[in-house]
């Protein structure tokens, strides 16, 4: 049974988003009066044949330059063939040129391309300065005598911040993640740990927190990546001399990925490129989807703001996908506001075309793509390597992960690593709790929820086993009802979590955790300070209704446990045999992972309302942890960079996308992503209609959609007199009152 069409389910519109077609002449034609003619035959002799934008780009050399580079439209071979026509055809020496790029694999990659260009020098190749932002910045900081060590490895620095949080006393301790992330966004927007906010005990803590990190590694001398940027920009302004040598040594500077520079990398490289302003920038406005790390679009749009004289060029050939995942891809990029206009064409004309399915839920929906993928690799037309599946968030990919662990299809997690959803720190005290229901002398599941007691993990076990010593009991958590350093209303509370346990049993597991969250979880999430600026309360939401999906399948609390220890064991086999860097295995990734790659099929799983675009997003205006520098259009941004992210995901793909979106997603009813809807959309003809001509017209007060590329309009009723504001159901834009002409 094929559970998958070519549209997507509801959508009447017979016309299928296709792109345009681009025809390139057979070779390069020389004009006989161009100086670098020759360069480029030689380029063509060597495979590497250059679009006229291309080419435009790779000659420009002289003052700022903006290439909008499009999904799969080659700009890699454009900054490698730039570099080598500086090098062969205006003979720039190579100890000029800086190349920067955002990894070391793409830096690595661009030098040796370079390097195998017809007549270039290997050794001029390697006198070229390439590399990612840190490997530069610290080359420069060592050159001046910084001697600190390295602090790269994430589960050091996690460790401080625990010890750190043990001396302060801190009960339940913040997640490492958060306060690093919360670090390094106020130090690429060029902003200390005064800027933080004050106004809760959870602010104050985190402040307090992050200050002793940043003083232990003082006093260590100890930087991290963030430092290497923020001391390069501190030296760079103080040190006037160093400057001057390094504008005046690198006269040529190139930066790959714009889209994901933060505030600090922008202001690093507009220093180095000062006096030469021979600046080229290469990125896409449409694939900016990391705002959350400091990346900031705006960059891009406001390019030839900041450089008044920049030319900008596009590259909107995309080599990499066929015409039909293009026309896709445009349609959907195309609703956004905020970017730089541009719709790409193809040189593919392959005629498979995205294919679309409903499944009821996310379990459903695993088990229709795991055949599919077995379907593709069994008739011989992929490899298991050959197949991405892109999720939005790391809980919406439980279901998938579960069905490839169980039918035991090779697959690599790029974004949980060794953990597993049941071991999220939001989902493993609830099963701690169901562990105890069934062997109440599980000590690390009692561990494991102390910290919903508000009970310090080491102190309460210490006390639980020394009582155990002189009284053993059936459920050992009890003890904590005598631990004299509790207050009386917490003694009450384990009491009342001990016979919560013990009726716990006889429950069907999602009837046990809806309860848990009722009783007490749901409870403990919003009021816990040290929880509530951790993640996203809607992620935590999102996550616990995901953990009751996946319980309902299941009839006893026994069952349900075995399963997840099943799955443990079962995928920990898996990865002892599937780890090898070659191994023929799916991609299981978020969509942020999966920025940069591409793959010969590509599944979106979850593409429906309130996970693509997520639920953050659509309430981006009442949720105080979502920042936007523009406060006034949080929604529209928000959408917007939700659109980004389903652009992203469809570009990856270069001959087979499928699209999945559950009509129910985790217990609640969901529509098909807007993304998708909008893209098969089609504008209503306007008929004559003789009846119609004859009839006078009138004004009518009328709620009309600000965005110019909408439609959306509709009459004011009685109620809606006295509002001000009111938001486009089609677009989310807000809409402002006006008049329209109808007919009397």
């Amino acid at each position: 049974m094929n559970n998958f069409s070519n549209r997507p389910f509801g959508v009447s519109s017979q016309v299928t988003p296709n792109a345009a077609v681009y025809h390139r002449e057979d070779q390069f034609k020389q004009d006989g009066e161009s100086e670098d003619d020759s360069y480029f035959l030689l380029l063509e002799r060597e495979g590497i044949c250059l679009n006229d934008a291309q080419m435009k780009a790779v000659r420009h050399t002289q003052g700022p330059c903006l290439t909008l580079a499009g999904a799969g439209s080659g700009k890699t071979s454009v900054l490698v063939s730039r570099t080598g026509y500086l090098l062969q055809v205006k003979g720039i020496s190579p100890d000029n040129i800086l190349l920067l790029t955002f990894s070391k694999k793409a830096a690595m990659e661009m030098k040796h391309r370079v390097a195998v260009l017809p007549g270039v020098d290997h050794k001029e190749v390697n006198r070229i300065q390439a590399g990612t932002f840190h490997s530069f910045f610290l080359y420069i900081l060592r050159s001046r005598g910084f001697k600190q060590d390295i602090l790269g490895n994430e589960r050091f620095k996690h460790i401080q911040l625990k010890q750190i949080q043990r001396k302060l006393g801190i009960q339940e301790p913040y997640q490492p993640e958060t306060l690093l992330s919360t670090l390094s966004n106020l130090k690429m927007n060029m902003k200390t740990l005064e800027d933080l906010p004050q106004k809760t005990t959870g602010d104050k803590e985190i402040k307090k927190i992050l200050l002793m990190f940043e003083e232990w590694k003082e006093r260590n001398e100890k930087m991290d990546f963030d430092d290497i940027l923020v001391k390069a920009h501190e030296l760079l302004t103080q040190d006037h001399r160093l400057l001057n040598a390094l504008q005046n040594r690198f006269l040529h500077v190139m930066v790959d990925e714009f889209q994901d520079t933060n505030r600090l990398q922008y202001e690093l490289i507009k220093l180095i490129s000062h006096r030469s302003r021979n600046l080229f920038v290469v990125g896409d406005d449409d694939q900016t989807i990391y705002s959350f790390n400091g990346a900031d679009h705006s960059f891009i749009l406001d390019f030839d703001k900041e450089y008044p004289d920049a030319i900008v060029i596009t590259l909107d050939i995309n080599y990499r996908s066929n015409s039909y995942i293009v026309g896709l891809g445009n349609q959907v990029i195309s609703r956004n506001r905020h970017r730089r206009k541009k719709t790409l064409k193809v040189v593919k004309e392959k005629p498979a075309k995205p294919q679309y399915s409903r499944p009821s839920n996310s379990d459903e929906e695993a088990e229709w793509i795991v055949a599919k993928a077995k379907d593709l690799v069994s008739n011989g037309k992929m490899e298991y390597k050959d197949i991405a599946i892109l999720h939005r968030t790391a809980s919406s990919s439980r279901a998938i992960f579960e069905k490839m662990v169980m039918d035991e299809i090779p697959f690599f997690s790029y974004n949980l690593g060794d953990q597993h959803f049941y071991d999220h720190w939001v989902v493993k005290p609830l099963i701690d709790h169901l562990r105890l229901s069934l062997v109440p002398r599980n000590f690390a599941a009692i561990e494991g929820i102390l910290g919903t007691l508000f009970i310090n993990r080491a102190a309460g076990m210490k006390f639980i086993f020394s009582h155990e010593e002189s009284s053993r009991k059936k459920y050992p958590l009890i003890h904590l009802s005598k631990m004299e350093q509790l207050h009386e209303f917490q003694r009450e509370k384990v009491k009342d979590r001990v016979r919560m346990i013990k009726n716990l049993s006889a429950e069907p597991p999602a009837a046990a955790i809806k309860q848990m969250r009722k009783d007490y979880y749901d409870h403990y999430m919003d009021t816990n300070e040290q929880v509530s600026v951790t993640e996203h309360k809607e992620v935590i939401k999102e996550t616990l209704s995901e953990l009751e999906a996946s319980a309902a399948r299941f009839q006893s609390i026994s069952a349900f446990i075995s399963f997840i220890d099943s799955i443990t064991e079962k995928h920990e086999k898996m990865q002892q045999e599937d780890h090898k860097s070659n191994a023929d295995a799916i991609s299981l990734m978020t969509i942020h992972r999966a920025k940069g790659l591409e793959f010969p099929a590509v599944f979106v799983i979850g593409a429906s309302e309130g996970n693509l675009p997520h639920t953050s997003a659509l309430n981006a205006d009442k949720l105080e942890d979502k920042i936007h520098l523009d406060t006034r259009n949080k929604n529209i941004l928000a959408i917007e960079e939700e659109r980004r992210l389903m652009y992203v995901a469809i570009t990856r793909a270069k001959e087979a996308l499928f699209i999945s979106s559950p009509a129910f997603y985790q217990g609640e009813k969901r529509d098909i992503s807007r993304f998708l809807t909008d893209a098969f959309y089609e504008e209503p003809a306007k008929k004559e209609v003789a009846a119609n001509k004859a009839l006078p017209k009138i004004k009518v007060a009328a709620w009309i959609c600000s965005n110019e590329g909408c439609i959306a309009w509709s009459r004011i009723t009685e109620k809606e007199q006295n509002l001000k504001r009111k938001i486009c159901p089609l677009c989310e834009t807000r809409m402002a009152k006006g008049e329209k002409l109808v007919s009397g």
